[in-house]
């Protein structure tokens, strides 16, 4: 019992360190931010990915079209212009799609653990596999931004609380599995490509984070590796 409650009071003493900052990103403005004129570093990019004429040129239709993928994202300033960090959460979409369901192609998390749960921060991916058979995912998840990472290598869940609250921020974070001191997978209510990122913690969508917990369990095992874009 007095474990028990050590291990508690550790969890509880170190969740604020992976609550994340910007979770007010994701709110609305209180007023829409004016659309800019100027034609962006990666006009052309973010025409295509919007579905937009690709013309290098801004016309306040394409700006409209930026502005509200960037207010979808919290990505911020939202004044419709396409610079790196709108056209890096793009390309990085495109990337992820481009997975399908191989995942694991290249091999590089363990497929002689069993049940496991891989992380991918270089493309901002989890899934769980059984061996070779993929059980859950690819879904995007949001890891830890530059100075907060993710720590990479072999973990294990070692404790699991379904309500945690961060004590520090007092933030909600549902379905929280810790696997590395303070660093867990939880749901937050924000989008997984809004900049710059967590605390540490694998954010993921409520669907994701409680279909997790339904399939891991105290003890299986957590892959980290890659590393995120800008850290």
């Amino acid at each position: 019992m007095g474990d028990i409650r050590r291990r508690g009071a550790v969890a509880l003493g170190v969740a604020g360190l992976i609550a994340p900052l910007t979770l007010a990103l994701g709110a609305a403005p209180a007023q829409a931010a004016s659309c800019t004129t100027q034609a962006g570093p990666y006009q052309k990019q973010v025409e295509k990915f919007l579905g937009r004429p690709v013309d290098g040129r801004q016309s306040s239709t394409d700006c409209k079209a930026v502005q509200a993928f960037q207010n979808k994202h919290g990505i911020r300033p939202n004044i419709g212009y396409a610079g790196p960090v709108t056209w890096g959460v793009m390309d990085l979409m495109n990337k992820q799609k481009a997975v399908g369901k191989t995942p694991n192609k290249a091999g590089k998390c363990p497929t002689n653990k069993g049940r496991i749960a891989c992380v991918n921060l270089t493309l901002q991916i989890s899934w769980i596999q059984d061996g070779s058979r993929l059980v859950y995912g690819p879904v995007p998840v949001r890891t830890g931004r530059d100075g907060y990472e993710t720590r990479t290598g072999l973990k294990k869940v070692y404790w699991r609380n379904i309500d945690h609250v961060s004590s520090i921020y007092n933030v909600p974070m549902p379905y929280s599995q810790f696997f590395d001191g303070g660093q867990a997978f939880h749901s937050v209510g924000v989008s997984m490509w809004n900049p710059p990122g967590s605390h540490g913690c694998v954010n993921m969508t409520r669907t994701a984070a409680k279909t997790y917990w339904s399939l891991l369990k105290t003890g299986d095992d957590v892959f980290v590796y890659g590393r995120k874009p800008g850290t």
